[in-house]
């Protein structure tokens, strides 16, 4: 919701956290928390000062959802053994799991769908 609110508001330079709290009846904290690691992984850029919040870091349409779900929950995969960092000592059926290469089948298809 943040990332569509500060699209939305592309003619003003700056969107503050504030104002999407406000604007979403969303506590404050939790909001300035999301922005941040929107910042973090580039979605969004932060600019300091008395004019300052937050703007996206490119045209809107470049934004792909995957993006910003990554930016969020970074592990946002079915299971823990989609991620890539994953091995044996995530689960004892690892190399020999009959459910994992049609669970990252689906996990494929769930990220070119957000891409």
């Amino acid at each position: 919701m943040a990332v569509k609110y500060i699209a939305l508001q592309q003619e003003k330079n700056c969107v503050t956290a504030r104002e999407i709290a406000e604007n979403y009846n969303l506590p404050y904290e939790l909001v300035s928390k999301v922005l941040q690691q929107l910042t973090r992984y580039n979605v969004i850029n932060s600019v300091q000062g008395k004019k300052g919040g937050y703007r996206l870091s490119k045209i809107p349409k470049a934004i792909s959802l995957i993006e910003v779900i990554a930016a969020v929950e970074p592990n946002y995969q079915i299971t823990n053994c989609m991620k890539e960092d994953s091995s044996t000592k995530d689960c004892e059926h690892f190399n020999c799991c009959m459910i994992r290469n049609p669970l990252m089948k689906i996990q494929n298809e769930i990220d070119k769908l957000f891409k």
